[in-house]
């Protein structure tokens, strides 16, 4: 709770918002949600990882956001008229999240100021990750994908994975070739060159960071900003 917009709130709000809460455990690889799913829905991702994702005709897949602990997951479901789910919702690794009442969440967004201001701040941040993400899907080469997509994933990494400065990313090169829009052919191409660059170490289901730094200057992101 700490992470998401909602931590502000004063006790007795929340205690408001979470009536009639769930605390579920979800599998990883399981679709909680797919794609033109229609209804409200809000969950609080407390601990795991999920992705949300699109799907081309073709089959191909492209990770449009990872939520982490403190996401909320279906906001914009509360107040979008007609609403559709224009992607589907997927847990990367076993996933524990709190599924609140979509009712109550909006019957409280319109009799507390406080409520709706949390979830606004919800929306702006997605409305301004969207647009950062536009660019970076249609603009970049695979190769910046690929590597932009193992930097978000590296920070999800466990306690004591770190070797030195190497970090380990949990991700199969097809998991990978789906979160980026491609095929896993491509995807063997480009870790084959950041290979034989010394920037990553491909094992069994994972690749080992060697360089971050370079991996981020590739993105042409300043570190320091």
């Amino acid at each position: 709770m700490a992470k998401s917009h909602l931590h502000a709130l004063a006790p007795d709000v929340l205690e408001g918002l979470m009536a009639g809460a769930v605390r579920t455990r979800i599998p990883a690889g399981s679709v909680t949600h797919r794609e033109g799913e229609q209804g409200a829905h809000l969950e609080l991702v407390i601990s795991g990882l999920v992705r949300v994702f699109v799907t081309a005709p073709d089959g191909r897949t492209m990770t449009v956001r990872y939520c982490r602990p403190g996401a909320l997951i279906g906001v914009a479901s509360l107040f979008a008229a007609g609403f559709a789910l224009p992607a589907a919702i997927q847990p990367l690794v076993d996933t524990e999240v709190l599924r609140m009442s979509s009712t109550m969440a909006r019957r409280m967004a319109e009799r507390d100021v406080r409520v709706a201001l949390a979830f606004l701040g919800e929306l702006s941040e997605r409305v301004m990750s969207f647009i950062h993400e536009i660019p970076g899907s249609a603009f970049a080469t695979v190769r910046q994908r690929v590597s932009r997509h193992l930097l978000d994933l590296a920070v999800q990494r466990e306690p004591g994975r770190d070797r030195g400065t190497q970090i380990i990313v949990p991700v199969s090169q097809q998991e990978l070739a789906d979160a980026v829009g491609t095929v896993r052919e491509v995807v063997v191409r480009v870790l084959r060159e950041l290979r034989q660059e010394g920037l990553v170490r491909t094992e069994r289901d994972q690749i080992v960071i060697l360089h971050p730094a370079r991996l981020v200057a590739m993105q042409g992101w300043n570190p320091g900003s």
